[in-house]
């Protein structure tokens, strides 16, 4: 029986041994960069810095077709997305008032009339009678007045009437452009008053084959835009296609809005198929910087913060210098060439840390300019989630 015991004790400790010499391996193992740290192989390739923001579509000309007269809605001959021609009708206000104020003027140039030939007969008998010296010189004048006081009174009443009838032809309102109908305001027997300003009734979009974007960019990127440059932009109905267009105009009035300045940029856009309609929001892309054929570091690597017990001795910041050292891989170029940035690069077992000068981004990679990076390095862009440091508690035995 004692020779059974120190068997069993004999293959428990080879088995506890065994064991902890496992568990050992796989710490030491899990401790090794190359086990902890996810690392990427660097190469050259292609950036292109780019500059975004959300603009809405617009159509080249939009007409508001208002109305300088007031009254009920009578007739619509039109609705939503219906093609118009340039002075077609598109609905009747009721005109009984109008037109009759326009004969009451018609009336009033015939009365004018009438004055007019009694004054001629008048004065054509004064003057007869001035020549025959049987009148006085005040009474021939007096005639001539009137003569010329109806002729005015004549004048003034048609171009009543001429107004009154124009009134009375804003009655019908017509399309003033060639288009499609995006909106309409009123509904039959519904009461328009143009009084102070002209109502819009109707919004008429010329030609929805060519579109704009109105959209907003911030000021650290308005100095990289130019007019002219290709945009990129996709909409959320067609979220898996991207459109094109360019840059047409950067307008000079800033936007200021909670101390954020903006300027409007806009860019024209071609729509043969009418896809894009009005209203849409456009994600907008511009490229402002591309290189080709650079040595690029991924930005992962260069927000990555080496923790202390990885760290080498000679590159841990002393006390009261933490803002030092490893801290500096946070900062990255973004725009201008010649920002710094820092990188941790695998050496076998060594961790080297590697300062670049940075260039353009596209927020994936950004181009090196400077430093000590070569193509094959191996840099560090995070930390396994799987893999932990050693731990410096021993394994305990049951």
């Amino acid at each position: 029986m004692r020779a059974k015991g120190k068997i069993a004790i004999f293959l428990l400790l080879t088995v506890g041994l065994a064991a902890a010499g496992g568990w050992y391996y796989k710490q030491r193992e899990a401790g090794r960069p190359e086990q902890r740290f996810r690392s990427q192989v660097l190469e050259r390739g292609e950036v292109v810095q780019s500059v975004s923001a959300n603009g809405t579509l617009n159509p080249v000309v939009l007409v508001n077709v208002g109305t300088q007269v007031s009254g009920t809605v009578r007739k619509l001959y039109v609705d939503f997305n219906d093609k118009v021609a340039a002075g077609q009708a598109l609905l009747e206000l009721d005109d009984a008032l109008l037109a009759a104020q326009a004969r009451q003027s018609e009336a009033s140039v015939a009365n004018a009339e009438a004055a007019l030939e009694l004054a001629q007969a008048n004065a054509a008998r004064m003057q007869s009678l001035y020549a025959q010296e049987y009148v006085s010189r005040q009474e021939f004048e007096q005639s001539q007045q009137a003569l010329k006081s109806a002729r005015a009174q004549l004048a003034l009443a048609r171009a009543q009437w001429q107004k009154d009838k124009v009134n009375h032809g804003n009655t019908v309102i017509r399309s003033p452009v060639s288009g499609v109908v995006v909106d309409r305001v009123v509904d039959l027997g519904q009461t328009v008053a143009a009084s102070f300003q002209t109502p819009v009734l109707i919004k008429i979009a010329q030609d929805l084959s060519e579109m704009r974007i109105d959209t907003s960019f911030a000021e650290a990127d308005i100095g990289n835009i130019r007019e002219g440059q290709k945009a990129r932009f996709t909409v959320d109905a067609f979220p898996n296609r991207n459109f094109t267009g360019e840059v047409q105009q950067i307008r000079l009035n800033p936007t200021n809005q909670q101390n954020v300045v903006t300027y409007n940029v806009r860019i024209t856009v071609a729509n043969p198929e009418q896809v894009l309609l009005p209203g849409m929001t456009a994600y907008v892309n511009i490229a402002v910087a591309r290189r080709e054929n650079v040595l690029l570091v991924p930005n992962a690597a260069l927000r990555f913060k080496l923790p202390d017990d990885a760290r080498p001795d000679a590159d841990k910041p002393a006390a009261g210098d933490a803002a030092k050292g490893s801290g500096a891989a946070g900062r990255k170029g973004k725009r201008g060439d010649g920002q710094q940035g820092t990188v941790q690069v695998l050496v076998g077992d060594e961790i080297r840390l590697v300062a670049v000068q940075l260039g353009i981004t596209d927020n994936r990679n950004t181009e090196v300019i400077g430093g000590e990076l070569k193509p094959g390095d191996r840099v560090i862009i995070g930390e396994n989630g799987a893999s932990k440091k050693p731990s410096s508690v021993g394994m305990r035995m049951f």
